[in-house]
């Protein structure tokens, strides 16, 4: 069982797909995915958050149709939506970010509740026939640090702003869909979530993330400082979801029967901590050291990972690529990135790759 990526293809040529977030580093590798398939990009988003981001580094704005708005401001984003009338949405705009949460409460609140109802709001009122995809997080689920993988049926929660406010759009969600969306005034629009474990990959550049503080750490030729090297994420690479995300777009598009939440993990053997992530990382780069951090000042979940037999086995979504294949690629691309003549063309290279080897 395995994704066919040509089926996909078909799918999506000549569709009109908005996607918030577009300026993000999976916003922009989606952006770059859909672009290669034949649709037609509306992004809708912040600007970049430094020159070297993913975004800017492939030059997408002179590629896709880009709309540097905010999310929070309802009008504007109800005007855009009217105006291009998308068949799919992907919303991935967010503040994605445990510890920026800690720093900025209010702020992570307002874009990623009021956000994500604006969004919903702006849909409701301009009924066209459409898939929507919203994006939330591992981090949606009450983590209680179990063994076992968390299922889509179990309860929202979270310990910080950042994971509570992805467990309060889940349930958004779920009050749009029951109460507007698959009922009466706008049910041609299937709402889907979607909710991914720790993505890595080239491109990502935020602050305070693992694979873009190797980088630097290599960069700046000092040690990496680690506040939990023992903790456990779901790591995958940032194509996996991805996939998970554009097939759920498809199917949530010609059926209400996907207007459901849904798991992209790697699955328990993609379940590695974080000393393993950064060792494999910097063995495949050629170097790098890290160290234990002495003080950590905010709470983070230690022990996470999703049950995505649901996906398997109603979607036929499956991961890809292993642990090696995962750390490889995204040490790859950022060996690569200062050196080749296109980026653009380097993340075209590694999806087409990534595509070759489903099956």
């Amino acid at each position: 069982m395995a994704i066919d990526f040509q089926a996909l293809k078909q799918f999506y040529r000549d569709k009109k797909v908005l996607v918030t977030g577009h300026t993000g580093f999976k916003g922009s590798w989606l952006s770059t995915w859909l672009d290669m398939m034949g649709a037609k990009v509306y992004g809708y988003a912040l600007d970049p958050a430094s020159g070297k981001d993913n975004f800017n580094l492939c030059g997408l704005e002179s590629i896709i149709h880009d709309t540097r708005a905010d999310i929070r401001n309802l009008p504007e984003l109800e005007a855009n939506i009217k105006d291009v009338q998308p068949d799919i949405v992907f919303h991935l705009a967010a503040q994605a970010l445990v510890i920026d949460s800690y720093l900025d409460p209010v702020g992570t609140y307002q874009t990623n509740i009021m956000g994500t109802v604006n969004l919903l709001e702006a849909c409701r009122r301009n009924e066209h026939k459409r898939s929507i995809v919203v994006i939330t997080s591992d981090k949606c689920y009450e983590n209680k640090e179990w063994l076992f993988p968390y299922r889509e049926n179990d309860p929202m929660g979270g310990h910080d702003p950042y994971s509570s406010s992805k467990g309060a759009a889940e349930l958004i969600c779920a009050a749009y869909r029951n109460s507007f969306l698959n009922s009466g005034k706008g049910s041609g629009q299937n709402l889907a979530t979607a909710r991914a474990g720790n993505v890595i990959g080239g491109g990502d550049w935020a602050a305070n993330r693992l694979i873009p503080d190797c980088v630097r750490s290599i960069e700046a030729e000092k040690s990496l400082f680690l506040r939990f090297p023992g903790a456990t994420r779901p790591w995958q690479h940032v194509l996996e979801p991805l996939g998970g995300y554009l097939l759920l777009g498809m199917m949530n598009y010609e059926s209400k029967l996907y207007a459901e939440g849904w798991n992209f993990g790697p699955g328990l053997s993609g379940t590695y901590t974080v000393k393993q992530v950064v060792e494999k990382f910097f063995e495949f780069f050629g170097k790098g050291s890290w160290e234990q951090e002495g003080n950590v000042e905010f709470h983070e979940a230690r022990l996470l990972s999703l049950d995505i037999s649901k996906s398997y086995n109603r979607l036929g979504w499956k991961p890809i690529l292993n642990f090696d294949n995962t750390l490889q690629l995204t040490a790859d691309w950022y060996s690569q990135y200062s050196n080749v003549t296109s980026v653009l063309e380097l993340c075209r290279q590694q999806i087409n790759w990534f595509t070759s080897h489903a099956g």
